[in-house]
């Protein structure tokens, strides 16, 4: 039995443990206020949530959603709310009015916390909303850096009995629900356990041997799987800290390590390429961070090499999901171990690839270098999609395993690599091609900061290739010298057709690029 099962099951239990062992070591740290929520801090939290809905007149399990940036709150309501023995909805800053009003709907959320700051952005998708949801909602505008009003009440000893006073929680207690980012529709619901999150949590902080002492900073986002699972939940199992800034800085990012000294950061390749176009701004080396974590979308092994060499922090490169509470594969803590261009191994699933082109319920399983859909199965996977059977009957087969809709290859060594999405599979004349090969190629150019191919309609091969460019600050480079530098990477076939040079790429929380965005946004 692998100790991620041996370990406690319930959130709820992890704090009480806590409790018994280190009350007042710090839990979250905010760089702008200075502020430390300590585990006895997080325990009246969580005791001031369950109070809050009784007073509310609900007696029953509640869905709590809460829209605020990183921070002392947002960390509090996310594992707060699922100690006290509700369920967490994280809500995305950055959805739109419809998106946010379906999750309000569909979600069944009864409470949402805000700060002023987005009070009107939660007022415009309750507008949209129907009278029966927008009645079912109560709002409570919070001081998003600020402890709670009267969080000072409890000894550990009496806020230990006052956890253990509250209505039981279980292994499969429903725990968090956790929007996807909807790029090809509506947002869908992964409902979560706390089984399964204290199993990818504890999962995590074995496989990079996290401690009490070790402290991650990370500025990825609350309302996605990566910030809540790796960089809250793994800390939190294994006792830990987190330095949580609003947002991603890159001015302050290394001062950040030098204040707060953190052991580990985790970031995405976004941060990365972000980091290593800043200049000579903190461009010294950084022994005291044992390892970097890179996930939430493939890092290009030139920026992965350029990162280790510039800032000598070893780069853990891996992969989640949001329907297996984000771990599914890691590469070794183990330096000498870990490969370029893998998110790596199986981390705490099963792993197969499958012929996605068969038909029926049985789909083949490939040998290792063929390329098919990877599937999952896992103590850490979703319950399923809330409120929506059919689409969570496509997604789990009858014995258990998540069609993640990668596209991707097992090597000999047991190594999994992903070759893109199916669904954004470029078929041009009845080849298909991989946008990701066509995106490092373009990385590889000394102009290109960021790149994403997407096929188009072409009336003679069906599809063909669009790349958009956003190039590094203060350069400039023709449509000439890309199609050059492509056409010797690449070769003509896979020559993108149409460049387009953009200030960004559209991407979701995790900074992974939503292209089919790109094909909604061509002139």
């Amino acid at each position: 039995m692998s100790a991620a099962q041996t370990a406690p099951q319930t959130l709820r239990a992890v704090l009480t443990a806590h409790l018994g062992l280190q009350p007042s070591a710090p839990f979250v740290i905010a760089p702008e206020t200075g502020l430390t929520q300590t585990y006895l801090a997080l325990s009246e939290e969580s005791l001031n949530i369950a109070s809050f809905v009784i007073s509310l007149g609900i007696d029953k399990r509640c869905h709590i959603g809460f829209l605020l940036h990183n921070g002392y709150q947002a960390a509090a309501l996310l594992v707060g709310t699922m100690v006290a023995g509700h369920v967490s909805v994280p809500l995305n800053l950055l959805s739109q009015p419809t998106q946010l009003a379906h999750v309000l709907a569909q979600s069944d959320v009864e409470i949402v916390f805000t700060s002023s700051h987005y009070e009107r952005q939660l007022n415009a998708a309750l507008a949209l909303c129907d009278a029966a949801t927008a009645a079912r909602i109560r709002v409570r505008i919070i001081d998003s850096d600020a402890p709670s009003p009267g969080c000072e009440r409890h000894s550990t000893q009496s806020a230990i009995a006052a956890l253990d006073a509250l209505p039981p929680v279980a292994t499969d207690t429903p725990a968090l629900l956790m929007y996807t980012s909807g790029t090809t529709g509506k947002p869908k619901g992964a409902l979560m356990t706390h089984g399964a999150l204290c199993y990818a949590a504890h999962t995590v902080a074995a496989w990079h041997e996290l401690t009490p002492q070790d402290r991650v900073l990370s500025s990825l986002p609350l309302y996605h799987i990566n910030g809540q699972c790796i960089a809250t939940l793994a800390p939190f199992v294994s006792g830990g800290s987190i330095v949580a800034p609003h947002k991603f800085s890159v001015s302050a990012w290394w001062s950040w390590v030098e204040t707060f000294k953190p052991t580990w950061i985790n970031v995405v390749p976004t941060i990365i390429a972000y980091l290593l176009n800043a200049g000579d701004e903190g461009a010294k080396q950084f022994p005291d961070v044992r390892f970097a974590r890179s996930a939430s979308a493939p890092l290009p092994p030139d920026q992965h090499r350029a990162f280790e060499r510039r800032f000598g922090i070893g780069v853990i490169e891996a992969m989640g999901m949001t329907e297996c509470a984000s771990v599914v594969f890691c590469n070794p803590h183990l330096a000498s171990a870990r490969k370029y261009a893998t998110p790596g191994l199986p981390c705490g699933v099963e792993a197969r690839v499958v012929d996605h082109h068969a038909t029926g319920d049985i789909q083949p399983v490939l040998e290792n270098g063929k390329v098919g859909e990877l599937q999952l199965r896992g103590p850490n996977l979703m319950l399923g999609y809330y409120n929506d059977a059919a689409k969570t009957r496509v997604a789990i087969t009858a014995d258990g395993w998540l069609r993640t809709g990668d596209l991707g290859y097992r090597d000999d060594d047991g190594f999994y690599f992903v070759t893109g999405r199916i669904k954004e599979l470029i078929i041009k004349g009845g080849e298909n091609i991989a946008p990701r090969e066509i995106d490092e190629a373009l990385l590889m150019h000394p102009d290109v900061l960021e790149a994403a191919a997407v096929g188009i309609p072409d009336k003679d091969y069906g599809q063909d290739i669009l790349a958009a460019i956003v190039l590094k600050p203060g350069v400039t480079t023709s449509e000439a010298s890309l199609r050059a530098h492509c056409l010797e990477q690449l070769g003509k076939y896979k020559t993108p057709r149409e460049f387009r040079f953009v200030a960004e790429l559209p991407k979701g929380p995790s900074g992974k690029v939503q292209r089919l965005k790109l094909i909604e946004t061509q002139a």
